[in-house]
């Protein structure tokens, strides 16, 4: 008998979801059977659009209805009791349940952990109001039993200084922050399953090690059964106990993880395991011009208390930075979550208030007021760690690439600018036919090329990419990281890289930074850093992201 065979808490039969009507009909789901045995481990993996998170969303009845729709399939939950009765029931039928019984089990019996936190927090509340509500309906807590739950809760997903977080805003939290107090949020109840939807794409290795050891730490003590979506097949490999293989809408290979690593039969599966970021990026001249550069960059927040909300310190998100961008460079920024990346990024582009010198092009930026900085933004570019947050819901594609074009008068005809759209979106692998569609019809990886699609468009000198492949399978991220090469090359573009996987940026940077706590630890070219790290944080940060061993001079080496 097979291992998902046995005592299954949700048993997915021949599941299907199609998304619009003929002719433009999308099979999203195409005859889905696995099953997630009681406190067992189960890997979604595929590419981006090949329907992971559209399953997960079948089993929590969260699909936008009616414009998605089952033509065949049931999902079948059973609880504790049925569970220890012979088999004979096979539980109840989820897509069938009446609606007020599915309310009671979502959040409470099944919960899910979603791709983009920023978009499932409430901008509206705080993080206490948000993870407190949760206790409140399902446990009947009073609002003291739930204080201490959810202070409980933050300290168990590695949330620093809990205390005087309790009252701030999803905004005030950096993406793995966010992605934190989602995990949070989602065990609040104890739940029999939770569905982790790449629950560490936005988190940086130490605490991405961590919060998956948490995850199977749960499994273990409380019985929780787990289904971990993701793209990155060594988070697979390390946490689940089988695995299922998804592309194109369908389950292509399915078994226990070490059988499946160590002989895979289908052909997307042996793709998948041979996909991985690699190659160098070109030399840069010596004599190539500075861009962009910053001295003594400050981005100091107040942390106010009381009825007058006296200012009684500051959190020093980004502290006495200086760092200089050359043509056709690119400069990676590493760091942990919190670190300060996102803070300083922002605040090169004059998108976050700050103090100290922001020379772009020879050109102080610093004072320049919004009217004088207008011209100057087509030149300086940003792609943002969360595509969806960024991307308006209300533009199509084409709407959403052409509004920069307008803004900064390209293209003079709108059948110009329509081939201007149409050519963007081939450079990053996206057909010119779907201009037509809207963001929430694509994948979290899809819109992440369309992010990168709108800032290309308008032939930027400087763009800043925060996290531009954390949302993306690896044979897309190798394809991603080629195109960006590519890019720089031709147009000579400089790239301020952000991420917290230190493959991307080994195939990317030609210099890097080091952040901690908002300062620059260490910088230097990437093969310095990469070979010889001075400072024991980047050791211990390199060490947990590629599983490097140091030699007894310090050295790494892979």
């Amino acid at each position: 008998m097979k291992e998902t065979e046995i005592h299954p808490i949700i048993q997915i039969d021949n599941l299907s979801v199609h998304f619009g009507n003929e002719p433009k009909e999308v099979k999203a789901v195409r005859g889905v059977s696995f099953n997630i045995p009681r406190g067992g481990m189960v890997g979604l993996v595929g590419e981006s659009g090949s329907g992971k998170s559209v399953t997960a969303l079948s089993i929590m009845r969260l699909l936008p209805y009616p414009l998605a729709y089952h033509p065949g399939g049931r999902i079948f939950f059973k609880s504790d009791k049925e569970i220890k009765q012979e088999a004979a029931a096979q539980g109840e039928d989820l897509l069938q349940m009446p609606l007020n019984r599915m309310r009671a089990i979502r959040g409470n019996r099944i919960a899910m952990i979603f791709q983009e936190p920023l978009n499932s927090l409430n901008p509206l509340h705080n993080i206490e109001r948000q993870i407190s509500e949760v206790l409140l309906l399902h446990k009947a807590m009073n609002r003291e039993q739930a204080r201490q739950r959810v202070i409980e809760l933050l300290q168990l997903v590695g949330l620093s200084d809990v205390m005087d977080r309790l009252h701030s805003f999803p905004h005030e939290f950096s993406g793995g922050q966010q992605q934190r107090v989602m995990i949070a949020m989602a065990l609040a109840n104890e739940p029999d399953l939770l569905i982790a939807d790449e629950p560490t794409t936005a988190l940086d290795v130490t605490i991405q090690a961590q919060v998956l050891e948490l995850l199977k730490e749960l499994n273990r003590r409380l019985g929780m059964a787990l289904l971990l979506i993701t793209h990155d097949l060594e988070i697979i490999k390390h946490t689940v106990q089988w695995v299922c293989v998804m592309h194109d809408g369908r389950i292509v290979e399915q078994g226990p993880v070490k059988e499946l690593f160590e002989n895979p039969r289908h052909d997307y599966t042996k793709h998948l395991l041979g996909s991985t970021p690699s190659g160098r990026p070109e030399s840069v001249s010596k004599d190539a011009p500075v861009v962009m550069q910053t001295e003594n960059l400050k981005v100091w927040f107040p942390i106010k208390k009381g009825v007058i909300q006296r200012v009684v310190g500051h959190i020093k998100a980004v502290d006495d930075v200086t760092l200089t961008v050359k043509e056709g460079q690119t400069l990676g920024v590493v760091g942990e979550s919190g670190s300060g990346k996102s803070t300083l990024g922002r605040a090169l582009l004059r998108l976050e208030r700050s103090d100290g010198r922001i020379i772009f092009e020879d050109r102080l930026i610093q004072g320049l007021k919004s009217k004088q900085l207008r011209p100057i933004r087509r030149e300086m570019q940003m792609v943002f760690q969360d595509p969806f947050g960024s991307l308006s819901p209300r533009l199509s594609v084409g709407q959403i690439i052409e509004e920069g074009l307008l803004v900064h008068k390209m293209g003079g005809t709108p059948e110009e600018r329509r081939v201007i759209i149409g050519q963007t979106l081939k450079e990053v692998d996206l057909e010119p036919e779907m201009h037509e569609r809207y963001p929430h019809e694509f994948s979290g990886g899809q819109r992440q090329r369309i992010a990168i699609a709108r800032a290309l468009a308008l032939k930027p000198r400087f763009i800043i990419l925060d996290e531009p492949t954390s949302a993306l399978d690896v044979s897309i991220q190798a394809q991603m990281i080629e195109l960006l090469r590519d890019l720089q090359k031709r147009y000579k573009i400089a790239y301020l890289f952000i991420s917290h996987d230190l493959r991307v940026i080994r195939a990317m940077a030609h210099e890097i930074v080091v952040l901690r706590k908002g300062r620059i630890v260490e910088k230097g070219s990437a093969d310095e850093i990469f070979a010889h790290p001075k400072e024991a944080y980047t050791k211990a940060l390199m060490a947990a992201a590629l599983e490097l061993k140091a030699d007894k001079s310090g050295a790494v080496s892979v």
